[in-house]
């Protein structure tokens, strides 16, 4: 048995919905016509939506509507949250949808996100395996992608890393995989933890992954911090993100619309040097180094 969360909104709304529930930990997120709008053919680099937008997350059957409610007024207004409507679903309606719609994903030169049973004809290639029915992020929302792709881009050997806000952990997951020596996954959500810690054993990772509370965060450094949260919370945490990374390590932060830009660099400019952004559809990657003095 599964949760689906299904909400009416407008174009505008919904990419920051489908980020919003993705950190929640749902396994999908889709958008869909909510009125009766055709929309014409476009080019394949460009991003079109229905005015009127209908998007449903799934989550595992045991998530209580309630706590989600209570987390998703946290960020929402009111009245979007009074619009949610909730359902219960069969298992093998899921498992069979993720079958027929989940195939490999790359990300940057050797990075891999695939179900379980399929395999990559790649030399090098460092494949994070899937199953149906996981709270698994895929991987294939623009902030994830990003941050997937800057990973895949980084020399993580012997790094220990930091994901902050790990939802289902892929982050942390793709860098152990990937090279790094060692990751904590913090969240302030216990189901993302459990998750993670499933997620990473599947992966053959667990021994060298460690996942805790914010309040729970073990002292010392960590030499690269990834964040795919949201803008409002990046401004808000910079001061901890200062001292989390050491001196001269490197950082990566997504789940930033690209107006919000200008309001997320200077609260890092004042520690570090920050690189051209990357982007995908209306969203953005902010990376940079942490200055050694």
């Amino acid at each position: 048995m599964w949760l689906q969360l299904s909400i009416d909104c407008n174009e505008k709304e919904a990419p920051l919905l489908e980020l919003v529930f993705e950190n929640l930990g749902a396994l999908s997120v889709t958008l869909g016509d909510a009125g009766d709008q055709p929309l014409l053919e476009t080019p394949p680099e460009s991003t079109q939506l229905w005015q009127h937008t209908q998007v449903t997350a799934l989550f595992e059957g045991d998530q209580e509507p309630l706590k989600l409610r209570n987390a998703l007024a946290t960020v929402l207004d009111p009245e979007m949250v009074g619009r949610l409507r909730w359902e219960r679903i069969e298992d093998r309606i899921w498992e069979r949808v993720w079958l027929d719609h989940f195939k490999p994903i790359s990300f940057g030169r050797r990075l891999w996100v695939c179900p379980a049973g399929d395999s990559i004809d790649q030399l090098n290639a460092v494949v994070i395996k899937l199953d149906p029915g996981l709270a698994f992020g895929t991987g294939t929302h623009p902030t994830t992608a990003l941050c997937l792709e800057w990973l895949d881009a980084q020399d993580l050997a012997g790094k220990r890393i930091i994901d902050y806000g790990c939802g289902s952990g892929i982050l942390a997951i793709a860098a152990l995989k990937l090279g790094a020596s060692s990751a904590v996954a913090l969240d302030h959500d216990p189901q993302a933890l459990i998750a993670s810690r499933d997620n990473a054993e599947k992966n053959s990772v667990s021994d060298r992954l460690l996942t805790c509370l914010p309040d729970e965060l073990p002292n010392g450094t960590f030499d690269l911090l990834v964040a795919n949260i949201l803008a409002a919370p990046l401004i808000q945490l910079a001061p901890d993100f200062a001292r989390l990374i050491r001196p001269g390590g490197r950082f990566a932060l997504s789940g930033i619309l690209a107006e919000q830009q200008s309001e997320v660099a200077p609260a890092y400019q004042a520690f570090a040097t920050l690189e051209a952004s990357k982007r995908q559809q209306e969203w953005l990657l902010l990376s940079g180094t942490v200055s050694c003095q």
